[in-house]
C-alpha cells in the first residue's frame, strides 16, 4: 500500500495512512447562498467528509463563511484562473484551495497564493484533467494521454514547491477510465503527495457509478488513493452514497452490507421489492453487519450462511435466519419487519 504525505483539510486528515475520505461538490447556483448552505447540510448528513464549492467571482466568496457557520465539514474553494479569488477564499475561511498554479499567471501570483496558504496552514489541491493540460505537454505526447496528465500534475506541483509549499493534494482525472487509472499509477510512483481519485464527467447516475467504481476501485485495490469523489450528473447526495458504497465494497469502510440474490424461477416472493425495502430501511444503520435477502428457502440460508442475519423466500412466506441457522418462519408481508427486529437485537 502506498503511504503518502499527510495533509490536513480542516480537521480531516488526507493521506499518511488516514482513512479514505468521501467528497462531493455543491451544484446549486453560487448566488443562491441559502440554497448552498441547505445543500451543504444535506451532504453532511449523507456522510460527506470534505465539501467543495465553486468560487467563480468575488460575490460568491460570501458562500464560504455562510457554510462554515452552519456545517462542520471542511470546505474546499474551487478556483479557476483568478489568483485574487484564491486569496479572498483563504481569507474568508476556506479549509483548502483548489487551483492549478500553471493557470493563474506569473510567478508572483503563484507565490502570493502559496504564501497565503502557507501562513494559514491551508493545503492546495491541484486538479488536472484533459482540458487543463498545458499545450506544450499535449504537443509532446500527442494529446491528453496518461503520461501527459501525470507530467502536467507534477509540473503544477513544482510551481508551488519552488516557493516552499508542499501541503499539496493531487487530483488527476479523465472521463476515460483507463486513462485515469494509468495517470494516477504514474503519479503515485513519482511522488508522495496524497491523491484525490475520481472519473470526471462520468455521466448520469447509472453509468457514472459503474465508471467510478471501475476506476476508483481499481486504484484503491492497488493501494493508491487517499480521498475520492464519485462525479455524477445527479443530486450530489447520491455521489456521497455511491462513494461510501465503493469503500464498503472494498472493505475500507464499515457498515451494513446487503447480499441479495438475482432471483430465478424458484423465487416465489416479490424479492426485488423486499430487497429494495430492506436497503431503504437500513440506509441509516451504522452497524457493521452483513444482511442477506435470498429468494429460495432451500438454498438461501446455506448460500448466505456467513451473513449475520437474513431472509429466504418460500411460497408466500419466508425464513428468518442468523449465521445460516433458521430462527423463524413468517408470512411474506411480515418478512421485512421481522428482519429489522432481528437486526435491532444485534
Amino acid at each position: 500500500m502506498r503511504i503518502s504525505k499527510k495533509v490536513m483539510v480542516g480537521n480531516v486528515p488526507v493521506g499518511g495512512g488516514s482513512p479514505i475520505t468521501v467528497q462531493s461538490m455543491l451544484n446549486v447556483p453560487v448566488n443562491r447562498i441559502s440554497d448552498g448552505v441547505h445543500q451543504a447540510k444535506d451532504l453532511a448528513d449523507a456522510g460527506c467528509e470534505i465539501l467543495r464549492a465553486a468560487i467563480p467571482d468575488a460575490d460568491s466568496v460570501a458562500l464560504i463563511p455562510a457554510i462554515k457557520r452552519e456545517v462542520s465539514v471542511p470546505l474546499v474553494a474551487d478556483i479557476h484562473f483568478d489568483y485574487r479569488l484564491a486569496l479572498k477564499a483563504a481569507q474568508a475561511g476556506a479549509d483548502a484551495i483548489r487551483i492549478n498554479p500553471g493557470n493563474i499567471g506569473s510567478d508572483d501570483r503563484v507565490k502570493a497564493v502559496a504564501d497565503e496558504c502557507l501562513r494559514r496552514h491551508i493545503p492546495i489541491r491541484i486538479g488536472v484533467n484533459s482540458g487543463s493540460v498545458q499545450k506544450d505537454i499535449l504537443a509532446k505526447y500527442g494529446g491528453p494521454t496518461p503520461r501527459a496528465l501525470a507530467e502536467s500534475a507534477l509540473l503544477n506541483a513544482s510551481l508551488l514547491e519552488k516557493f516552499g509549499f508542499s501541503d499539496i493534494v493531487l487530483s488527476i482525472k479523465s472521463s476515460d477510465v483507463r486513462t485515469m487509472i494509468e495517470a494516477n499509477r504514474i503519479v503515485a510512483s513519482k511522488c508522495s503527495y496524497p491523491l484525490h481519485l475520481g472519473v470526471t464527467e462520468a455521466g448520469t447516475e447509472r453509468i457514472g457509478i459503474i465508471k467510478s467504481a471501475a476506476g476508483i476501485g481499481s486504484l484503491l485495490e492497488d493501494g493508491i488513493g487517499d480521498t475520492i469523489r464519485v462525479s455524477l450528473t445527479a443530486d450530489p447526495v447520491h455521489e456521497v452514497e455511491a462513494g461510501i458504497d465503493i469503500l464498503k465494497a472494498l472493505g475500507f469502510r464499515k457498515g451494513v452490507k446487503i447480499v441479495s440474490c438475482p432471483t430465478c424461477g424458484r423465487t416465489k416472493i416479490n424479492l426485488i421489492q423486499i430487497a429494495r425495502e430492506v436497503e431503504k430501511r437500513l440506509s441509516g444503520c451504522r452497524k457493521n453487519i452483513t444482511v442477506a435477502v435470498m429468494g429460495c428457502a432451500v438454498n438461501g440460508p446455506g448460500e448466505a450462511r456467513e451473513a449475520d442475519v437474513g431472509v429466504a423466500g418460500g411460497d408466500g412466506c419466508g425464513l428468518i435466519f442468523k449465521k445460516g441457522k433458521i430462527v423463524s418462519k413468517v408470512k411474506e408481508n411480515q418478512l421485512v419487519d421481522e428482519l429489522i427486529k432481528e437486526i435491532e437485537k444485534l
